[in-house]
């Protein structure tokens, strides 16, 4: 058994832990970093990063499609398209093995020493990590559990043959003719929105009264139009109850409480993501818990000294920029710095068409801040059917929204919806975290003719000084 000793070490390499692995080091720590499987976690490999290769291909076919078909008012025609599936996963697995080989070069250059295997708690301070070569023991001052989450199985729909995750979505080298998705979040309606408009018949069913159900209808309104005109049929109120008998689809019970069966060669199952913890020991520890979930305070620590916990494993948001910053505070807080998080927003986006992006509050929630703490609320939208720049995309379908109190004018939140609108996230969160006034933002000068440009207008009309609506 081989000894190793480190003031760091962190297990698992997905977003949050190769970042917190690579500040480390940069910061001269002594850092080790486990991973089982492949470096970049979930996110890099079966997740964020394959999800929008294939949203892409998507979005290419569509354009091609409908330019065969007449659809396009801009007079562009091309003969009708062609997809090779293999072809369009290959180019994915590729972009995965760059980006692959791009984080083994950083967690170099910040010399952390890489452990491929599995890890187990001992005790606080030691981990055995289960090798090709075999057992190795790690004895750290400090350990970070970034292990990640999976998809949620559903135990009357097991994955396997058709019954497939987002991972197995994302491995398909044919297209299904049919392909049910049992859930309406955003992983589901981002792969069934892609399937679709590569040619798929996509169902959806989703058991609560509509889509998205973490964002307001506002903003899900054209998604839900978008979907139809695509000829994705979606069931709200709708619940899975699992295979036919035949293996052929899948049974659902409908709103009105009848069975029905719906014909599928795949069933997509995106009902959310549990934490992996499974074979990691815990029970050797002394954690506190939120139910699977590990239970951390504002400085990432657990109820263990020396033991952190950051990303998915901590439970929601699930978000890859969420642990990305948590690695980032942690490594700086073992190196002896004083940090804590006090974020005021993690900006949030569905990559469906259109985009939807949400950062801060929504009007609902500020509104309910508000009865709180005393203050009242404005809020203000710009359509972009006004902004030059999405005329120019054909892509006027959407809005950006600002909420800001109405005494000071403190910006709480910006939502917005469109295609392209996930490139804005950077600018609402930069407002937000930086406390800035609805005048910050009418007095920056935005470039024309951009999309950003609706952020702008949307704060002039909070103040009701709209300029172009």
């Amino acid at each position: 058994m081989t000894d190793i000793t480190c003031k760091l070490l962190v297990i698992g390499a997905g977003p949050g832990g190769y970042v917190c692995a690579i500040r480390a080091g940069q910061l001269g720590l002594d850092t080790v970093i486990v991973e089982s499987t492949k470096l970049g976690g979930s996110c890099l490999n079966v997740g964020c990063i394959p999800s929008k290769a294939m949203i892409h291909v998507a979005e290419e076919f569509e354009k091609a499609a409908q330019a065969a078909a007449g659809a396009t008012p801009f007079g562009l025609s091309v003969s009708a398209p062609a997809l090779d599936l293999k072809q369009a996963v290959a180019w994915k697995d590729g972009i995965v093995q760059r980006l692959n080989n791009g984080v083994a070069a950083l967690l170099r250059r910040a010399k952390v020493k890489i452990v491929h295997g599995q890890a187990r708690f001992s005790d606080g301070k030691t981990v055995i990590v289960e090798t090709e070569t075999g057992p190795k023991t790690i004895s750290a001052e400090a350990v970070v559990i970034a292990t990640g989450s999976a998809p949620v199985e559903l135990p009357m729909l097991p994955f396997g043959g058709r019954v497939i995750s987002s991972t197995g979505a994302l491995a398909l080298t044919e297209l299904p003719k049919r392909l049910v998705v049992v859930g309406g979040g955003y992983i589901g309606l981002e792969l069934g929105t892609a399937f679709a408009k590569l040619g798929s018949k996509v169902t959806v069913v989703e058991a609560q009264e509509r889509i998205l159900p973490l964002y307001d209808q506002e903003l899900t309104a054209p998604v839900a139009k978008h979907l139809e005109g695509l000829g994705v049929t979606v069931l709200t109120g709708a619940k899975a109850l699992g295979p036919t008998p035949k293996g052929d689809g899948l049974r659902i019970e409908t709103a009105d409480g009848k069975e029905k069966s719906l014909p599928a060669e795949r069933v997509l199952v995106t009902v959310g993501r549990r934490p992996v913890t499974d074979g990691l020991g815990l029970e050797n520890l002394v954690l506190d818990m939120d139910g699977r979930f590990i239970r951390i305070g504002e400085r990432c620590e657990t109820a263990m000294r020396g033991i952190y916990a950051i990303g998915d494993v901590t439970g929601e948001p699930m978000l890859a920029h969420r642990a990305m910053a948590q690695g980032e505070m942690v490594a700086e807080i073992v190196a002896g710095e004083r940090r804590a998080w006090d974020k005021a927003c993690i900006p949030a986006i569905c990559f469906t068409d259109p985009e939807i992006v949400s950062a801060g509050l929504s009007p609902t929630e500020a509104k309910a801040a508000g009865r709180k703490a005393g203050f009242e609320i404005k809020t203000g939208q710009f359509p972009f059917a006004a902004n030059g720049r999405a005329m120019t995309r054909h892509a006027e379908t959407g809005f950006v929204r600002v909420v800001a109190r109405a005494d000071n004018h403190l910006v709480l939140g910006v939502q917005a919806v469109g295609q392209g609108v996930s490139e804005l996230s950077a600018a609402f969160g930069l407002a937000i975290e930086m406390g800035a006034r609805l005048e910050d933002v009418t007095g920056t000068i935005h470039a024309h003719p951009t999309l950003g440009e609706g952020f702008q207008e949307a704060a002039l009309k909070a103040l009701g000084q709209a300029l172009h609506i």
